[in-house]
C-alpha cells in the first residue's frame, strides 16, 4: 500500500511537492499551480534540482501540465536536453513530432513487464519523459521500480546463473514482427552491417531475412551513486514471455534460434523460465503505480528506474521523449 509523505521543497519555488513510496521504489511528485504560466522557464531554473531528485528517486512527476504537444517538446529540452531518435528498435511506436513518439504500440489487453529502456543495447537514453495526453479510463498506469532494488532482491543463485551476461537473439522478416528496415530505421543493408560492427552485434542475412546476435551485460553499475542495478531485457525478450498460443504457434514453425527474439545466458545456454518468473516477480514487488492524470509528465532515470504498462480498457494517449 502506497503511502504519502508531505514534503515542503522550499527549492524548488513555489511549487508544493509530496513523496510517495510503498517501501521499495519512490517517486518526488511536484503539482504545478495553475499561474504557473511558463513551465519551460521553471523547468530550466530548477533543472538541477529535478535531475538531483532523479537521481535519488529514479522518477520526477511533474502534475497539471497543460496538454500542449510543443510545451512537451520545451520541457523536455529544458531537463533533458535535445531529444534522441528511436533507434535500435524492439517494439513498434508511432512517430509524432520530431523525436517525440507514441508509447509503445502493444495490445491494451496485455501487459506491458516492467524493463530498462535498450537495456538490450549497447547505448541507451539516459532520461525518458512520458506525457499522458490521456489517460485510460481503465488502468494503463506506467509502474516503475528501482533498479538498484531489483538487483537487491533477485535471488543470488540467480544472479549467480546471470553472472555472464545475457545474448540476445532476434530474427527480422517482413511478415513477422518488425522487420530490419522499421528497427533500423533504413533501407541500406550495408549501413545495417556497419551498425551492427559499431556496436557489437553480429549479422547475417538470408535473403530477405535478417538475424543478429549480441552479447551484453546483466547487470551495470549507476555511475552517480556507484549502486550496481539490475539492467536486462532477458525476461522480455525470452519466448516464455509471450503469449502461450502465440508461443506454441512460433514454435511450430521455428526453431527457438530463430524467433523474432529470444535471450540465452552468455555460454549460449538456455534461460530457466522459472529463473525469469522469479526476476519479474521481483519487478512486481518492487512497483509503484501512481494513476495517470491528464497533464502528467513523468520524467525517468533511465539506469535507476524500470517501467512498464499495465493494460487498459478505452482510449490511452501517452507520449514518449528520451535525452
Amino acid at each position: 500500500m502506497a503511502s504519502t509523505l508531505p514534503t515542503e521543497p522550499a527549492h524548488l519555488g513555489p511549487v508544493a511537492g509530496t513523496l510517495e513510496t510503498n517501501g521499495r521504489t519512490s517517486a518526488a511528485i511536484y503539482p504545478l499551480p495553475d499561474h504557473l504560466l511558463d513551465i519551460p522557464a521553471w523547468a530550466r531554473r530548477h533543472r538541477a534540482e529535478i535531475r538531483d531528485a532523479l537521481a535519488r528517486f529514479g522518477v520526477v512527476l511533474l502534475r497539471n501540465i497543460t496538454v500542449d504537444l510543443d510545451l512537451f517538446g520545451q520541457i523536455v529540452a529544458a531537463v533533458g536536453g535535445d531529444p534522441l531518435p528511436y533507434r535500435d528498435r524492439s517494439t513498434p511506436r508511432s512517430h509524432v513530432d520530431g523525436n517525440i513518439y507514441t508509447s509503445t504500440e502493444y495490445p491494451a489487453d496485455q501487459r506491458i513487464p516492467l524493463h530498462n529502456e535498450n537495456s538490450y543495447a549497447d547505448v541507451w537514453p539516459e532520461l525518458l519523459f512520458f506525457f499522458c495526453a490521456a489517460p485510460a479510463p481503465h488502468g494503463g498506469a506506467t509502474p516503475v521500480a528501482d533498479s538498484r532494488v531489483v538487483f537487491d532482491r533477485i535471488d543470488t543463485d540467480i544472479r549467480t546463473r546471470f553472472a555472464d551476461g545475457i545474448v540476445y537473439t532476434r530474427t527480422y522478416r517482413d511478415e513477422l514482427g518488425l522487420g530490419w528496415q522499421e528497427a533500423f530505421q533504413t533501407d541500406s543493408r550495408s549501413e545495417v552491417e556497419e551498425y551492427c560492427a559499431r556496436h557489437g552485434q553480429q549479422c547475417e542475412w538470408d535473403g530477405p531475412i535478417l538475424r543478429t546476435r549480441f552479447h551484453r551485460p546483466t547487470w551495470r553499475t549507476d555511475a552517480a551513486s556507484g549502486s550496481t542495478v539490475w539492467f536486462n531485457q532477458a525476461h522480455l525478450f525470452h519466448v516464455s514471455a509471450l503469449d502461450e498460443e502465440i508461443r506454441e504457434a512460433l514454435l511450430l514453425s521455428y526453431p527457438d534460434g530463430d524467433l523474432p527474439r529470444n535471450a540465452y545466458h552468455g555460454d549460449g545456454s538456455p534461460l530457466a523460465a522459472d529463473d525469469l518468473e522469479r526476476i519479474d516477480e521481483v519487478y512486481r514487488e518492487c512497483a509503484l503505480t501512481i494513476p495517470w492524470q491528464r497533464g502528467d509528465l513523468m520524467v525517468v532515470d533511465n539506469m535507476v528506474a524500470a517501467h512498464g504498462r499495465m493494460p487498459y480498457r478505452g482510449a490511452r494517449r501517452v507520449l514518449v521523449a528520451m535525452t
